[in-house]
């Protein structure tokens, strides 16, 4: 039987988060701090996954008002208009705009959705403690990082528009009402997945089973 290769966690050693020293530590010794910073170390984040389940939880409660409040409203002499995400989208590729109408699509809808699902799947096999497929969700997490910028496109075209159309003196964009929540599900989720310890993944498959 191939014997397990050590760990880090297993040798006593600890990695300060914010200056990044491996140093060895006691935690049975009480709070342990970094030799360089004098940071508090830890072996996990702490509470990672109870302030990550916090942070979700608002999240889907946001989303719904995100996606049915208006995000931009727009305004002249003539005309008043307000859109939400959806029936930006719609608007754009009915007047031919296809390529941009499935950009915002995918960035400001599917991406959020992606985002909560993902990290829910994530937290749900780190507290059944699976050991299903953890090479493909340490790289799930990787790809929520990722894709993770690309979430405030809406957010990036109507500050646009406003600081573009508010130059002409008979036109008016402004954010909606939507705007503010959809705001707060990019950034609840951004920090949701910095609360999340992807090294939870693997602990199951250790013997040190540190969680």
């Amino acid at each position: 039987m191939k014997q397990a290769e050590p760990t880090a966690a297993g040798l006593g050693l600890r990695s300060c988060h914010i200056c990044g020293l491996l140093s060895r530590s006691d935690e049975s010794a009480g709070a342990t701090h970094c030799p360089r910073c004098r940071t508090q170390i830890h072996s996990r984040k702490p509470n990672s996954v109870s302030h990550c389940w916090a942070l979700i939880i608002a999240a889907y409660i946001l989303y719904l008002p995100a996606n049915l409040l208006p995000i931009m409203e727009t305004g002249s002499l003539f005309t008043y208009r307000e859109d939400t995400i959806m029936s930006g989208v719609v608007h754009l590729w009915k007047t031919g705009f296809w390529g941009i109408s499935t950009i915002v699509f995918i960035a400001s809808i599917m991406v959020p959705l992606f985002k909560l699902i993902a990290l829910t799947l994530l937290l749900i096999s780190v507290q059944c403690r699976s050991t299903w497929w953890p090479m493909q969700r340490a790289k799930l997490y990787r790809l929520v990082e990722l894709v993770g910028r690309w979430s405030m496109l809406d957010i990036y075209v109507v500050t646009l528009l406003a600081g573009l159309v508010q130059l002409r003196s008979l036109a008016t964009v402004k954010a909606g009402a939507g705007a503010i929540a959809f705001g707060a599900v990019v950034v609840l989720t951004m920090f949701a997945a910095m609360k999340f310890d992807p090294r939870l993944i693997w602990d199951p498959l250790r013997k040190e089973n540190i969680l």
